[in-house]
């Protein structure tokens, strides 16, 4: 584990999101030489099981007994190593891992309001219970997070954005951060605050994928893939959200849209298959802990069939849509200004930096004083969880006539709604308000959490506000055919919810979630047009909430261009690069090796076939050149050659009588060549102790040479010693070396 975290690409967790600091193309450096040495580890192992294939030609005591394990583990690899095997584990185990989840966080949400219930004797002691408690589970789960795994706080989406673009986030889906998401999800849900699972469910399914595909490989090498593994996290993320909100095909459609730029169509059934699985278990899950009675939507919803809404109220769900795509700008805009603004205080952020856990303790506190129920919570429902919010908001029932608190229906949760001072849209438009800042504040809290569920109920509760004042405008109802039909807000609050959520994430799939959510798809014209109307708004004026966050951690991600920037298609390559290029060709002399060395400060050069043809062979890095000019014409050997010369004269005084071979001899100790080798080189030339920088070396003549000086050798290359088939097949110009013959 330690390996892979030094192999990883670095990491550096800041007080809100952290960021990943190192360079892309170093960390690629590092990756390729060490898949290069698995690569001699992978061929061990097939050698090893070629060398049982051979068993049957044995005629050993043991051998028809190895013959027959051999033929049974095939067996099992070929059956066991099958995809829907492993689509059904991972739907199998995220949909326990889903309803362990849920258990666990309403535990948590019972036992503050069992506190805060037994203390009504003493109101300070209730502020005490109901503060205290959600600020130790906050920090509790910060802490555990930032010790065991600081890459799995936030979200997890816009991290599994960048890996399924082909970047290597490997420390992002290991066990430890899978141990530390779960946990630490739990424990911030389970405090009250206004935080989603939607997106961390996404991350959490991925890991499981990674997971058991390290498990699956010891049956079968294909999950050993690259692609396969890619494959198969494109169909987790399916899988997360499937089992979050138990709706499979809008689950498919989100991830899709969330996580994906081109979708590979036989991915389709794959992240069919497992999200229908894993939303299956989870509610039948449900029904065995008796939960529910029989496998029913999460959020059902009891609206009229024959006539769920009217032409004249299109023109309301088309507002709601407009704007829900300016309140998702702002949502994020608001997101990303707390952050950057608390990063630029460097005096806060330095000590907030050292003192990790206040942070996260401080925005607890605050939200939990604003939310407690007998201070201002009281005008915003604050007692109420975001489970039990949602419920009342999507009711069908209508909560008050002309606004007034005398005409409210008093049933069950919707009791918090209500307030003797004030009517029911200005709790709701105290609701909208509060809950819109304080989500986006609490988000960038440093623990696992999402903002889909948050920006969900802020919708629902807009999308109610806007029905109840249709109520209050329409008080008898609409006519249609002699036949009055009331007014219904609970379908605004779908249509609000679809909206506001479409418009933070830029998706349409929102509109299936809600559909398969509330079990209902009576309100699918309303839904899609403000669906669409909030998307074509939001994109307009903000990226999405992901694209943000990835700008925030400055993930290694190219994003889609906005609005208004399509015009940026049409720019090539020659019209943002620069022409006049530094190169070398292969004919090139040692003075233009020189001059290129001593003008450029590039750190590698091009090297081209010729000046006239331009062809590009590959490249060379800057202090490789200078290693082997200084190794070719350093001062070790230019007295070596002043030896070869003596030698050569003094053969040529004691053999007159052959001159054609004396200027053979001349002619090849002077020569120097530059070849490009196909075989791979490890040559890494470490310069001794004697071996002098180039410039000196040729300025200062040696004591040997004073009378007559050293000619400058010329780096001479025949186009036969390097051709483009040997440099493509080098894959590389640092293959390359100086050979004097």
């Amino acid at each position: 584990m330690a390996g892979d975290d030094q192999r990883a690409l670095q990491y550096e967790q800041t007080l809100m999101y952290g960021r990943y600091t190192q360079e892309l193309g170093v960390y690629a450096k590092e990756e390729a030489a060490r898949l290069r040495e698995e690569g001699g580890r992978r061929r061990s192992v097939t050698e090893r099981s070629r060398s049982l294939e051979l068993l049957e030609y044995d005629k050993g005591r043991c051998a028809k007994c190895r013959i027959c394990t051999l033929r049974c583990q095939k067996f099992l690899i070929s059956r066991v190593g099958e995809d829907w095997i492993f689509l059904i584990l991972l739907g199998l185990l995220m949909a326990l891992v889903s309803w362990v989840v849920d258990f666990a966080i309403a535990i948590c949400l019972q036992a503050q309001k069992w506190m805060y219930g037994g203390l009504e004797s003493n109101v300070f002691l209730q502020y005490l219970a109901w503060v205290t408690y959600p600020v130790v589970l906050i920090t509790f789960s910060a802490g555990f997070t930032q010790i065991l795994a600081p890459q799995a706080v936030g979200s997890g989406i816009p991290e599994m954005k960048t890996i399924l673009r082909g970047v290597v986030l490997k420390e992002y889906l290991t066990f430890k951060t899978f141990v530390a998401k779960v946990i630490g999800l739990t424990c911030a849900l389970g405090s009250g605050m206004p935080l989603g699972k939607e997106g961390p469910f996404v991350h959490i399914a991925s890991l499981c994928a990674a997971l058991l595909s390290k498990f699956m490989s010891l049956f079968g090498g294909i999950y050993e893939n690259e692609s396969r593994n890619i494959e198969m996290l494109a169909a987790a993320c399916a899988v997360g959200v499937g089992c979050c909100f138990a709706a499979p095909i809008g689950g498919v459609l989100f991830s899709i849209e969330v996580t994906s730029t081109f979708f590979a169509v036989r991915n389709y059934w794959r992240g069919f298959f497992a999200a229908t699985f894993s939303a299956f278990i989870f509610r039948v899950l449900a029904v065995w802990n008796k939960d529910e009675e029989t496998i029913t939507a999460l959020f059902k919803t009891r609206f009229r069939l024959d006539f769920p809404f009217d032409l004249q109220e299109l023109p309301a769900f088309a507002v709601i849509g407009i704007a829900s795509g300016f309140g998702g700008a702002l949502f994020v805009y608001l997101n990303r200004l707390i952050v950057q603004f608390i990063r630029k205080q460097k005096t806060i952020n330095k000590f907030l930096m050292k003192k990790r856990l206040l942070y996260p303790a401080l925005v607890t506190l605050l939200v939990s004083t604003l939310t407690f129920p007998p201070g201002f919570g009281q005008f915003m429902a604050g007692k109420l969880t975001q489970k039990e919010s949602l419920v009342t908001l999507l009711d069908n029932r209508t909560w008050a006539k002309q606004g007034i608190a005398e005409g409210f229906d008093y049933i069950g949760n919707s009791q918090a709604w209500n307030h003797p001072q004030v009517n029911v849209f200005v709790t709701l438009v105290l609701f909208i308000v509060m809950k819109f800042w304080m989500s986006a504040l609490a988000t960038t809290i440093p623990v696992p959490c999402g903002a889909f569920m948050p920006v969900f109920v802020i919708g629902a509760a807009f999308g109610r506000l806007v029905g109840e004042s249709m109520a209050a405008w329409f008080p008898d109802g609409i006519h249609s055919d002699g036949t009055i039909y009331p007014i219904v807000p609970g379908g605004y609050a779908v249509v609000g919810a679809a909206a506001l959520s479409g418009a933070v994430t830029h998706t349409v799939s929102t509109a299936v979630i809600v559909f398969e959510l509330t079990g209902q798809i009576s309100h699918i014209l309303p839904v899609m047009i403000a669906v669409i109307l909030a998307n074509a708004v939001a994109q307009s004026l903000q990226p999405s909430l992901y694209d943000s966050i990835i700008r925030i951690k400055k993930l290694p991600y190219l994003p889609e261009l906005g609005w208004g920037h399509h015009e940026k298609y049409n720019i090539r390559v020659e019209d943002i690069m620069i022409r006049d290029v530094t190169y070398i060709t292969l004919n090139c002399c040692y003075r233009d090796l020189h001059d290129v060395l001593l003008a450029g400060h590039l750190k590698t050069l091009a090297l081209l076939e010729s000046s006239e043809s331009m062809i590009l062979l590959g490249s060379i890095e800057r202090a490789q050149l200078q290693a082997l000019l200084s190794l070719q014409l350093g001062r070790p050997r230019r007295l070596e050659y002043l030896r070869d010369r003596a030698t050569a004269e003094k053969k040529r005084l004691s053999m007159v009588s052959h001159p054609g071979s004396e200027d053979g001899s001349q002619r090849v100790n002077q020569e120097v060549r530059f070849q490009i080798s196909t075989e791979e080189s490890t040559f890494s030339p470490t310069p001794t102790p004697s071996m002098k920088p180039l410039k000196p070396a040729l300025k200062r003549p040696s004591v040997v040479d004073r009378p007559t000086g050293i000619p400058i050798p010329t780096i001479h290359v025949p186009a036969s010693v390097c051709s483009i088939r040997t440099v493509w097949a080098t894959n590389k110009c640092g293959e390359g070396r100086f050979s004097r013959t």
